[in-house]
């Protein structure tokens, strides 16, 4: 069982970068695929970004990508998110998940996900 802790949210103009830290316990992180989402208040939780258990595979939604960047450091188990070119829609609770370790494909729904942080709120300003 994985427990997920985020980092590295805040307020931050349109524009400019954040970089937010996953942290996980247990002695089995490098088994998980893990991913990002985001909600925003009165909307359904949306998938961000995945990278597979290794780190060599990626997968971006279309309104991330070439602005965010996942990358996952297995000795630390840690898994980060880099936003860049942040835009005022970016403004969510950003969350992070451990893929349920029998789904081997890199999942966008949050069934795909077995374990999730408490998340941690980004904001950018106009």
């Amino acid at each position: 069982q994985a427990q997920l802790v985020e980092s590295g949210g805040g307020l931050v103009q349109a524009g400019g970068s954040l970089r937010l830290s996953c942290g996980a316990s247990g002695r089995r992180f490098y088994s998980y695929n893990m991913g990002w989402f985001r909600q925003s208040p009165g909307k359904e939780r949306e998938f961000v970004a995945v990278i597979s258990r290794s780190g060599g595979d990626t997968y971006y939604a279309d309104s991330v990508k070439g602005r965010f960047t996942i990358a996952r450091d297995n000795a630390k188990n840690t898994v980060y998110l880099q936003m860049n070119s942040l835009k005022p829609e970016d403004t969510a609770v950003y969350y992070c998940a451990a893929a349920d370790p029998a789904r081997l494909r890199l999942g966008v729904r949050t069934i795909d996900y077995a374990y999730w942080g408490q998340g941690t709120q980004v904001t950018v300003s106009s």
